[in-house]
């Protein structure tokens, strides 16, 4: 029998899996409390006492932290059309709602965002989906695969792993540029320190597209290479904002148990489809862990 706290957990589930694919959509509480088959006159409270913030703040912070990576990363969407996609109905009000939030303007945080505000104001948001998202990974869950090498352009991120999203926008930049966009190109990225235990300023970070071209002396991007070999690999499906929970359950339940050993080179992962391309619960990182 099901246990009565997942079957729980799982009618909470399908509401935050219905505002993710729906942003645009009414999210009133009538709606998704009948989503969740539970009693509108209760639902806030069950809502806020499970996830730990209130219904509308969570609708209006998911709504926002996708509104914030299209204009962050997406240099065609235009403000209004980032406000209708959040379920606004003028750009005035989408506005104001996000210099609530932000404490810029959609335009300014266009040209020039703060990511640590961006951070400080969505990590409630981030725990919250916490609570019920969270993926808990088994040893089924890791495969072993031989992987062939792959030539990639690469852009080095170094410094406060906050502010990664000003590489990631030069780097997008480049690759629309010269044409190496996904899916043509699939996107790699290699962990070179852990956060953890890294001073911000060391931190390094390789942000990947396979390429086979020349790459030219003028480029902001390096030739490099993902070497071939045995890997073990765990697909992390959902929220891949933060792969930490995933790289340690390699390193500190998988490995131990596996009887492998590492290899030389960095742990890294394939972004195989994108938020906000895609609903968060829908995106797709394989996680590549190498081993001899």
């Amino acid at each position: 029998m099901t246990d009565p706290v997942e079957r729980y957990t799982a009618r909470l589930r399908r509401v935050l899996a219905h505002i993710d694919r729906h942003p645009d959509a009414p999210l009133d509480l009538d709606r998704l409390s009948a989503i969740a088959a539970f009693s509108p006159c209760h639902f806030h409270r069950q809502f806020g006492a499970t996830i730990g913030l209130s219904l509308h703040r969570y609708v209006q912070l998911s709504r926002m932290e996708r509104a914030a990576h299209a204009l962050a990363f997406r240099g065609d969407v235009r403000v209004t059309d980032a406000a209708i996609d959040a379920g606004y109905d003028s750009p005035d009000a989408f506005a104001r709602a996000f210099r609530r939030r932000f404490g810029q303007s959609p335009s300014g945080f266009r040209a020039a965002p703060d990511w640590r505000g961006w951070a400080t104001t969505l990590r409630p948001f981030h725990h919250a989906r916490s609570q019920i998202m969270t993926i808990a990974f088994t040893l089924d869950d890791v495969t072993i695969r031989t992987v062939d090498p792959v030539a990639v352009a690469m852009m080095r991120h170094i410094g406060d792993p906050a502010t990664i999203g000003d590489t990631i926008r030069r780097f997008i930049a480049w690759r629309q540029a010269t044409g190496t966009t996904p899916p043509a190109s699939a996107t790699y990225t290699v962990f070179h320190d852990d956060p953890q235990v890294t001073p911000p300023e060391a931190y390094r970070m390789d942000l990947c597209a396979a390429t086979g071209r020349a790459i030219g002396a003028d480029e902001p991007v390096a030739a490099g290479t993902i070497p071939g070999g045995r890997c073990a690999v765990l697909r992390v499906v959902g929220d891949t904002h933060d792969l930490e929970p995933a790289a340690r359950f390699l390193y500190g339940t998988w490995l131990p148990q596996s009887g492998e050993q590492l290899r030389d080179f960095p742990l890294y992962c394939q972004r195989v489809r994108f938020f906000p391309d895609v609903p968060a619960q829908e995106a797709i990182v394989d996680l590549f862990l190498p081993i001899i």
